[in-house]
């Protein structure tokens, strides 16, 4: 990532209130997150993700796992398929060692729980380099 660019990130929550929540955590940090797109389910996801340009742009994925329809560790496994290089972080209420196990072994490169925000700005960075 050239140094004057932001990190971007699509955040993936069936929740709006958690959608905005980490919208306003990323873009009002001191890292400057550019937020390029939401997404409120799987088939959504998978959608917006489609219309970037992955896995340059988002640089990051910020993606729940406990939603209607299609799970966050399997749309990871779908956008890690078309996109091995993407980086992903799981995001989710219920990150259990049994999750934390399956999404290491499909590539997503890290679990957040929810309660654990306040670290994304400086994870999504990280993960950015």
């Amino acid at each position: 990532m050239p140094v004057d660019t932001k990190p971007t990130v699509l955040i993936v929550d069936d929740e709006v209130d958690i959608r905005l929540l980490v919208r306003a955590i990323l873009e009002s940090s001191d890292v400057g997150v550019e937020v390029v797109g939401e997404a409120v389910d799987g088939d959504d996801a998978l959608a917006v993700f489609g219309t970037l340009d992955p896995p340059e742009v988002p640089d990051v994925v910020i993606l729940d796992n406990r939603m209607p329809g299609k799970e966050g560790l399997d749309v990871a496994a779908e956008m890690l398929g078309q996109e091995p290089r993407q980086n992903i972080v799981l995001f989710s209420a219920f990150v259990t060692p049994e999750i934390e196990a399956r999404a290491q072994a499909l590539g997503v490169r890290a679990c957040v729980g929810k309660n654990d925000f306040a670290r994304l700005p400086e994870l999504v960075v990280a993960l950015s380099r």
